[in-house]
């Protein structure tokens, strides 16, 4: 079993940029296809992007397409999501989680089904 770390949350003024990272911790040999989630003050948890093991495959919702960019380094077994153009309606909180994949599956990016989840960093978007 993984542990998610998240970190890069904070303050950020309208119309700037962030980039929050997603350490996986524990992971042994297997594959994982990771996605970046977030929930605000009142509203339910919505799916932002999702990155296959290798990091080829991207999904995206709408939303978000052209401001956010999700990334991975296998190397340092790190997930990144970088946020620009940011306004206060992105202010969340922000999650990363993981879906155990097999080999077959090592192309596919998800935007739901996870297993994992980390404990969620905090982003407010404020002048």
């Amino acid at each position: 079993q993984v542990q998610l770390a998240e970190s890069g949350g904070g303050l950020v003024q309208p119309g700037g940029s962030l980039r929050l990272s997603c350490e996986i911790l524990g992971r042994t040999s297997n594959m994982y296809a990771m996605g970046w989630f977030r929930q605000a003050p009142g509203k339910e948890r919505e799916v932002l992007a999702g990155i296959s093991w290798y990091g080829y495959t991207k999904d995206y919702i709408d939303s978000v397409k052209g401001r956010f960019t999700i990334s991975r380094d296998n190397n340092k077994d790190t997930v990144y999501l970088r946020m620009r153009n940011l306004t206060p309606e992105d202010t969340a909180v922000y999650y990363c989680a993981a879906k155990l994949v097999f080999p077959v599956d090592r192309n596919r990016a998800y935007l739901t089904d996870y297993d994992f989840w980390g404990q969620g960093t905090q982003v407010t978007v404020s002048s």
